[in-house]
């Protein structure tokens, strides 16, 4: 291993270590304290967008510099709006029976790609100070240096505000190794990986709880009933916006037959371009490396580099290049995540085809992602959905911002999980939510033992009983009824012990003495946030749940809650 290695490593360990001390100050600030220090660097971070933005583009090359601004706008402005009214220290929920405890993890090792370097560093800065963690980030290698001072211009301004230096902390050395040993550090707590499928593999089998998100590659389904000259704009903004760089751009186009030929001369007037067969077998060959996986050189390039490179010319103002395509699979270079203006064009006939051949382009590669439909037609869309093996289904956007939140009333995020079906262990968006873990203080609601009041025993002080050889048949009438007088005046405990009945007045004093009244119900109140597991919970008990236009809703868990008919507005 060379020095370089063995530096990073130690780097690695350092950043941790230090991060690890500087929770223990993090962890017990108040919320005031807490959304003060994310909305100076959400404000910060939005004041430097465009400066950021350029600085990504100049040192990837990839994408597009006004939109990596607008993704560090949409990151520092539309994810803190979102998130700023969540509750993220002490009790966040309190209901009649179970009350809600935050309480954070720890050090957070966020693995930062290329592809999103800045507006992906702001995101998961925010969240991890939002709900009380430290964080280190470890940057690609092409991206350090405008992770750098991205993570530099957020924690200045946040040490403003009593933020320690060290809770965040941007490694320097970028390596593998160095990424390796924060990944697998005894005080790293969890793990935000977004790269690769090998960098997600590796932060899985880290030993650490871990939100690693897969490949996207997405389809998108016009269907014959769809608006065709919005479904060609939202495809079309869709895959150019940066070039294609985010994972949930359109990769591939699958169009229903009647409308095939409106599609086809939509997408020429609104710039796309078709290419021959020949020419779309020159640009497969540079699309894929020799062992068929994605061309890093063409990642983020515009449909011009790629012609340009593949030795193809195309007319000018060409936004987008498109190739018909017979096949899915290793032989159809064009069936592959391209993340760039590149899409594939496959014709079908009607839903039950299209949904086969969607989900056929998902198991090749970005299962559990995203996919897209446009249609007039929401029964359509609903069984659409329902065959997708896809976290998110959008209907009549663009899937890239769809996906994101920016264009949809998903949780706004920069890390989508891919669920069992990719391999991640959400499928949510991922937000500050799952950087918490969340006490849950139970109150039994179906007692197991209940509670009879106290019982009569030997060791009871009553009045003592005038010892008589032969008392009468009336005085003993009347010590019974003054002993039952008195004990009926007495206050009832309500933790009173259970003990043996082994006494026949015992027995008779036992089953007269009422039951406590039960207590009166409270008045329902709204809820703060509701997870998936809260209304699983819900369905379980047949009750529901009780939220207001403040509440915040995960996105699965409103999903299943509409469907359940869980919800009950205040």
């Amino acid at each position: 291993m060379g020095d370089k290695d063995l530096l990073a490593q130690q780097e690695a360990r350092d950043a941790v270590d230090a991060a690890h001390l500087a929770f223990a100050t993090v962890s017990r600030f108040d919320q005031a304290k807490v959304d003060s220090i994310c909305e100076a660097m959400a404000n910060v971070a939005l004041s430097k967008a465009a400066v950021l933005g350029q600085m990504a583009h100049e040192e990837t090359g990839f994408g597009k510099a006004e939109d990596k601004r607008e993704k560090n706008r949409f990151a520092a402005e539309d994810v803190w709006n979102f998130f700023r009214g969540l509750k993220t220290v002490g009790v966040v929920s309190d209901t009649k029976n179970i009350v809600e405890i935050a309480s954070p993890r720890g050090v957070v090792a966020a693995i930062i790609p290329s592809t999103n370097p800045t507006s992906t560093a702001i995101f998961k800065i925010l969240i991890a100070i939002k709900s009380r963690n430290t964080i280190v980030l470890s940057p690609h290698p092409a991206a350090a240096n405008c992770i750098a001072e991205t993570a530099r211009v957020m924690r200045e301004e946040a040490e403003r505000l009593g933020l320690p230096p060290d809770a965040i902390k941007c490694l320097s050395i970028s390596s593998i190794e160095g990424t390796e040993a924060l990944m697998k550090h005894k005080r790293t707590a969890v793990i935000l990986a977004t790269g690769g499928t090998g960098l997600v593999r590796a932060a899985y089998s880290s030993g650490k709880p871990a939100f690693g998100v897969g490949p996207g590659n997405v389809p998108s389904f016009i269907e014959r009933t769809a608006d065709i000259p919005k479904a060609v704009a939202d495809i079309l903004t869709g895959t150019c916006f940066d070039n294609g760089t985010i994972c949930a751009s359109e990769q591939s186009v699958v169009v229903d037959a009647p409308i095939e030929q409106q599609v086809r001369e939509e997408f020429k007037k609104q710039g796309g371009h078709f290419l021959s067969a020949s020419e779309a077998e020159a640009v497969g060959k540079i699309l894929v490396t020799p062992q068929r996986t994605l061309n890093s050189a063409i990642v983020g390039r515009s449909a011009a580099y790629i012609a340009d490179l593949a030795g193809v010319s195309i007319p000018a103002g060409t936004r987008c290049l498109l190739a018909d395509c017979d096949g899915v699979g290793r032989d159809f270079p064009w069936s592959i995540e391209k993340l760039s203006p590149t899409l594939a064009f496959f014709v079908v006939n009607g839903v039950v085809e299209g949904a086969d051949r969607c989900h056929e382009i998902l198991q090749f590669g970005g299962m559990g992602h995203t996919a897209g439909m446009h249609t007039r037609d929401r029964a359509a869309a609903i069984r659409y959905g329902e065959q997708m093996p896809a976290a998110r289904v959008i209907i009549n956007s663009p899937t890239t911002h769809g996906a994101i939140g920016f264009s949809t009333d998903l949780s706004p995020s920069m890390t989508l999980g891919c669920g069992s079906w990719g391999g991640n262990v959400t499928s949510d968006n991922v937000s500050p939510l799952h950087l918490m873990d969340i006490k849950r203080v139970a109150f039994e609601s179906k007692p197991i033992n209940k509670t009879t009041g106290e019982s009569v025993t030997t060791e009871r002080s009553v009045d003592p009983v005038p010892v008589r050889k032969t008392p009468s048949r009336n005085e003993i009438a009347a010590l019974v009824d003054g002993f039952l007088s008195k004990r009926f005046t007495e206050p009832v405990p309500v933790e009173a012990p259970v003990v043996e009945n082994t006494s026949p007045v015992k027995t008779i004093l036992h089953h007269l003495i009422p039951e406590a009244p039960p207590v009166a119900e409270r008045p329902p109140v709204a809820s703060d946030f509701v997870s998936e597991d809260d209304v699983r919970r819900a369905i379980a008990d047949g009750k529901k749940i009780y939220i207001s236009k403040k509440t915040i809703v995960t996105p699965s868990a409103r999903d299943l809650g509409e469907e359940k008919e869980i919800f009950s507005l205040l």
